[in-house]
C-alpha cells in the first residue's frame, strides 16, 4: 500500500486515554517480528487510500492476522445470518454433485482413470461459486475459525457454536439440493452416475474413509488460506480450482459435497440405507475437521506465530 510521511500531526483530546487502553490490550497479545514491523510502519507512515495494482507477496504474519480477524467476524456473526448463509452453501454444492454425476454417467463405459479425470475437471465448479459468493462452508471454518481460539481472542463455546450452526445449515442445504436434483433428473439424466458415486461413498472401510476425509479437509482449509494470501481476483478462483481438483482427482471425501451425493443416491435408488448415509456423513465431517483444524490451523499458527514471538 502506498504511504505518506506523517507531518506535524497533533493528538486530539481523548486519544491518550484510548491509546493507553489499546497499549494495555496489545501487551497481553504475544508480539511477533512482523507485528513490531507493523508498529514501526504506523509510527512513521499513514496509509493513502490507493489500491495497489502490483502483485506483492504478503508476509505470512499479515495473512495470519487477516485470518484471525475474519475468523472473529464469523464467530460473532448473528445466528440467522450464519444459518441462512450455511444453507445457501449446501444448496450451491449441489451443482458440484450434478456435474460429477453427469460426467460419471457419460464415462461409465470408459476406463476408471478416464472417469476419475473427467469428474475431477468439473468437481471444482460448485466450490468456486460457493466460496466466491461468500456463503459459509463448514470446511472453510475448520481452520479459519480456529485461529482466533489459538490466539486467545475467543472461547471454545463460540467455536463450537459456529461449527454446529454451519454443519446443520450445510446439511439442510445439501438435503434440499439432493431433492431438487432428483426432481430434475429427467433433464439432467445422471441417475446411473448418482448410483455409481454412492458406491464410492459407502463402499470404503472406516479407516480408509476417515483418512480420505482428513486429506479432503486438509486441502479445503489450505484453499481457504490461499484465498487470504492472494488478491481478490481470478487468482483466488485458480487457488480454489487447484485444491478442489486435487480432491476430485484423489477421490477424497468432502463432507458437504458428499452429503449431496449421498442424499441423492438415497432418494434415487433402493441400494442404499439411511444408516449407510449417516455413517458416511459422520466420518466425513470428523475427517474434514481433523484435516483443517490440525494440519492447517495448528501447523500454520505454530510455525508463523510461535516461532516468530520475541
Amino acid at each position: 500500500m502506498t504511504r505518506e510521511k506523517r507531518s506535524g500531526q497533533k493528538k486530539k483530546p481523548g486519544v491518550a486515554s484510548g491509546q493507553a487502553g489499546s497499549d494495555q490490550l496489545a501487551s497481553e497479545v504475544p508480539r511477533t517480528e512482523r507485528g513490531v514491523e507493523r508498529e514501526l510502519e504506523e509510527e512513521d507512515y499513514i496509509p493513502v487510500i490507493i489500491k495497489r495494482s502490483d502483485e506483492t507477496v504478503r508476509h505470512p504474519d499479515d495473512v495470519l492476522e487477516k485470518a484471525i480477524e475474519e475468523g472473529i467476524e464469523q464467530l460473532e456473526r448473528p445466528f440467522l445470518s450464519l444459518c441462512l448463509s450455511s444453507v445457501g452453501a449446501g444448496l450451491i454444492l449441489g451443482f458440484t454433485a450434478m456435474a460429477v454425476a453427469v460426467m460419471t454417467t457419460f464415462t461409465l463405459s470408459q476406463a476408471p482413470l478416464v472417469t476419475r479425470l473427467a469428474t475431477a475437471l468439473v468437481y471444482p465448479l460448485g466450490f468456486i461459486i460457493c466460496i466466491m459468493s461468500g456463503t459459509q462452508l463448514f470446511t472453510e471454518h475448520t481452520a479459519t475459525a480456529v485461529y482466533p481460539l489459538l490466539a486467545g481472542k475467543v472461547n471454545l463455546k463460540l467455536l463450537l457454536r459456529l461449527w454446529l450452526v454451519v454443519i446443520l445449515g450445510n446439511e439442510i442445504g445439501a438435503f434440499c439440493s439432493a431433492w431438487l436434483l432428483v426432481g430434475a433428473d429427467g433433464v439432467v439424466m445422471a441417475k446411473e452416475g448418482y448410483i455409481a458415486i454412492g458406491h464410492h461413498l459407502v463402499g470404503q472401510e472406516t479407516g480408509t474413509l476417515l483418512v480420505s476425509s482428513v486429506l479432503a479437509g486438509w486441502l479445503m482449509a489450505l484453499g481457504g488460506w490461499l484465498v487470504l494470501v492472494t488478491s481478490p481476483s481470478i487468482s483466488q478462483m485458480i487457488c480454489i480450482y487447484i485444491v478442489t481438483f486435487l480432491i476430485g482427482l484423489g477421490g477424497f471425501h468432502h463432507s458437504i459435497a458428499g452429503s449431496v451425493e449421498m442424499f441423492t443416491a438415497l432418494f434415487i435408488s433402493d441400494e442404499y440405507t439411511f444408516q449407510q448415509g449417516i455413517r458416511f456423513v459422520g466420518l466425513a465431517i470428523l475427517g474434514n475437521l481433523i484435516g483443517g483444524s490440525v494440519f492447517v490451523a495448528g501447523f500454520n499458527y505454530s510455525h508463523i506465530r510461535k516461532t516468530q514471538q520475541i
